[in-house]
């Protein structure tokens, strides 16, 4: 939560009226953690990876950010696919608020492919963006993830996915429920190829990501606490009518019951990536 507005002091003139104050607290450079409540400097957290240093709660990344800390400087190459997002369902909403999003976040579309390399190690690599409509999976990030696949076949190279998610984009109808079988025959294909798939799960996964090559990793990793499941909580509590176990969906939960193979803190996420590339040469 990014504090933009800080409660003026307020100083009154003899006459009892308002004096005009103005606060020499710049605008957007403080952060509250939304776990321990602490604020935090901006800076100070971008520098510690996007990770409170009071509680440890790993905050949202962009693809942009993650990229930057996990891939060397200056190695990443984005694949240009011509792929533009379809409306099938004719949704007015829809195209505006792709327009809307597109400018603000500067991201075409919920996700971010290429080649690049981690300590020297050449790899493909995909970093969804929860913060382009929730990172869900219409037919441009479907068709990005299953190209981006089918790249790392051809040259031979492992593949490393970060996923954040809600699911599938269901402004897309059956277009975006597709992707699934897709991108799950292109994870097939690359397995048969012998190629390494590295699946990494953050803060959110859910929905048809979950149930579909997010958790079909040789390796699957996840950041602490981040919330993994396919429906919500909450939707699964009205449907079977009981309780839910405690941390339920947690990725300490998940890994405790073999869903994970490991939690990895974001600041030893590229180190641990780099040895399992070596692992597997």
């Amino acid at each position: 939560m990014v504090i933009d507005k800080i409660k003026k002091r307020i100083e009154y003139q003899e006459d009892g009226s308002e004096k005009e104050h103005r606060s020499d607290i710049p605008v957007g450079m403080w952060v509250k953690c939304s776990k321990c409540k602490e604020i935090l400097y901006k800076e100070d957290l971008h520098k510690n990876y996007s990770v409170c240093p009071n509680c440890g709660n790993h905050f949202r990344l962009s693809s942009r950010r993650r990229i930057d800390q996990i891939v060397d400087s200056g190695t990443f190459e984005e694949f240009q696919l011509d792929c533009n997002t379809t409306n099938p369902l004719e949704m007015d909403d829809y195209v505006k608020k792709l327009e809307v999003l597109r400018e603000k976040t500067g991201l075409e579309e919920a996700v971010k492919c290429g080649i690049g390399k981690i300590n020297g190690e050449k790899v493909v690599i995909c970093v969804m963006d929860s913060n382009f409509m929730m990172g869900s999976m219409g037919r441009v990030v479907g068709e990005n993830i299953t190209n981006s696949i089918e790249k790392a076949i051809e040259l031979k190279l492992p593949v490393i996915i970060f996923s954040a998610s809600g699911g599938a984009r269901m402004q897309e109808g059956i277009i975006s429920l597709m992707q699934m079988a897709k991108t799950v025959a292109a994870v097939e294909k690359l397995q048969k190829a012998g190629n390494l798939y590295i699946s990494i799960l953050t803060d959110p996964t859910y929905g048809g990501v979950t149930a579909s090559f997010a958790t079909l990793g040789d390796i699957i990793l996840a950041e602490p606490n981040a919330m993994i499941g396919f429906a919500g909580p909450r939707v699964i509590k009205q449907t079977i009518g009981e309780d839910l176990p405690e941390g339920f969906q947690t990725a300490e939960f998940l890994l405790e019951h073999g869903f994970v193979d490991k939690v990895v803190n974001r600041k030893d996420m590229k180190e641990t990536l780099y040895k399992l590339l070596l692992l597997n040469k």
